[in-house]
């Protein structure tokens, strides 16, 4: 016999059905642990979490890594000096930030950056963790890196613009220290003007005695998302996705791959990107992102070093925010009312004006069309996408909402006409799941 998965938390008069819905997913889905917070008109609406094995130590207020999700809080910080009018978005980076000129980078605006055509998509440098740690960050362990990349802007790049997954948040966050008065790092913003005021767990740099408080994340093993693909819905496929959906939306992805491989094999480019600070990589060669960090050995171990604590005080908001659905939901209630939020205003309404402005329709790497504000915010919308397979899941069912999701599952999203924040943490990575449609069922 089943354990009794036990639903905690409230929904308000009306929504019971989306109660019923999360209970459904729990017990069918893949699923460990998760969180669902859900707020409407400025009211919460949905607040309910579970454990799959009744863990007592994962609560509403556990913090989980919600990987690209954090990518949303980091446009806030720099939304925030345009509302105090220390920045624009159509301001050139080097003009807050004279040594990041070098390289080619000289020409890259904010907007650049924060739609992802900057053409900063790698370092090619290999962090140490603790580089990424505030009190290093302050000694610009990181913006040296910066200074010395080179932009690899392509020569489509009015058609497509390709995702900086991991560096995104990294030159943010320089650039956010130069320009604001108190010289704060991005995760000291988000605690002092964000987090703290409107109670709500949201971490760039996970506080020392916070770090108990996380829940770790666990990849789901790809044979088994593509065994339990094969099963038919009504006999209880634990995945969203089906074997005929995965190959409709990995198929494109593998031919862009293949073209530009082929690319590669028959056209002389030019292999450095970066200026390296030699000799401070001690093995001489580009190994990842982060020393001890791996995707070519065991991808559960991969996972897993993301889950160790000195990660999660490092600021990595491109990829390293750790939140809780609470958190994140609160903070998508004061977005979805341009602002504000319980009578305490954050933005002022020309600060929300510009971060939600110029949603500019754009291929993201080749294959899924992106709708990128010039605040970094991805508008969902159909309206000028092909009606295929990748495309739907990207935005169909999320049209209208403002935002973007996280590796694995996360969603934390807005919508400004409805007045809707949402927020999705599971702790359970279904990577197969590209653009988390388990959260939008």
């Amino acid at each position: 016999m089943k354990k009794k998965i036990i639903i905690h938390g409230n929904v308000a008069p009306g929504f019971e059905p989306l109660k019923d819905l999360f209970r459904s997913e729990m017990r069918t889905k893949a699923e460990e642990n998760a969180q669902l917070c859900i707020y409407y008109q400025g009211q919460l609406v949905v607040d309910l979490w579970a454990s799959k094995s009744n863990n007592t130590d994962f609560t509403a207020d556990s913090l989980v890594n919600v990987f690209s999700s954090g990518k949303s809080l980091e446009t806030l910080a720099i939304a925030s000096l345009v509302d105090r009018g220390l920045l624009n978005y159509n301001d050139q980076i080097a003009d807050h930030w004279p040594e990041f000129a070098g390289n080619g980078k000289g020409g890259i605006t904010v907007a650049d950056l924060m739609r992802h055509e900057a053409g900063l998509v790698s370092f090619k440098y290999t962090f140490d963790p603790e580089d990424l740690l505030k009190e290093n960050i302050k000694q610009n362990s990181v913006g040296s890196v910066i200074e010395g990349v080179r932009a690899r802007i392509p020569k489509d790049y009015r058609k497509r613009r390709n995702y900086h997954a991991l560096t995104r948040g990294w030159v943010v966050n320089e650039l956010f220290r130069r320009v604001d008065p108190k010289e704060r790092t991005l995760g000291e913003y988000l605690q002092e003007e964000i987090a703290q005021p409107m109670e709500a767990d949201v971490n760039v740099g996970v506080r020392t005695e916070d770090l108990s408080r996380r829940a770790p994340v666990k990849g789901l093993n790809f044979g088994f998302y593509v065994k339990e693909s094969f099963k038919p819905k009504f006999m209880g496929r634990k995945v969203v996705h089906s074997a005929m959906d995965l190959g409709a939306i990995f198929t494109p992805i593998a031919l862009n791959i293949g073209k530009a491989i082929y690319k590669n094999n028959t056209a002389k480019r030019k292999k450095v990107n970066v200026v390296r600070r030699e000799p401070s990589q001690a093995e001489g060669k580009y190994s990842g992102p982060f020393r001890g960090l791996s995707f070519k050995r065991d991808r559960e171990e991969a996972v897993n070093f993301f889950n160790q604590a000195i990660i999660a005080q490092g600021e990595s908001a491109s990829f390293n925010a750790n939140c809780s659905a609470r958190g994140l939901a609160k903070v998508a209630a004061m977005m979805a009312a341009h602002g504000s939020f319980q009578g305490k205003e954050y933005f002022r309404e020309s600060a929300w004006q510009a971060l939600h402005a110029h949603a500019e329709r754009k291929s993201l790497g080749g294959t899924v069309t992106t709708h990128f504000t010039q605040g970094g915010l991805n508008l969902f919308t159909m309206i000028g996408s092909k009606k295929n397979a990748i495309n739907r899941s990207l935005n169909k069912g999320r049209e209208g909402f403002y935002g973007w999701m996280g590796l694995g599952g996360s969603i934390f999203q807005w919508n400004a006409e409805h007045n809707i924040g949402f927020a999705f943490v599971p702790t359970s990575m279904h990577m197969m799941d590209l653009y988390n449609e388990r959260g939008k069922v």
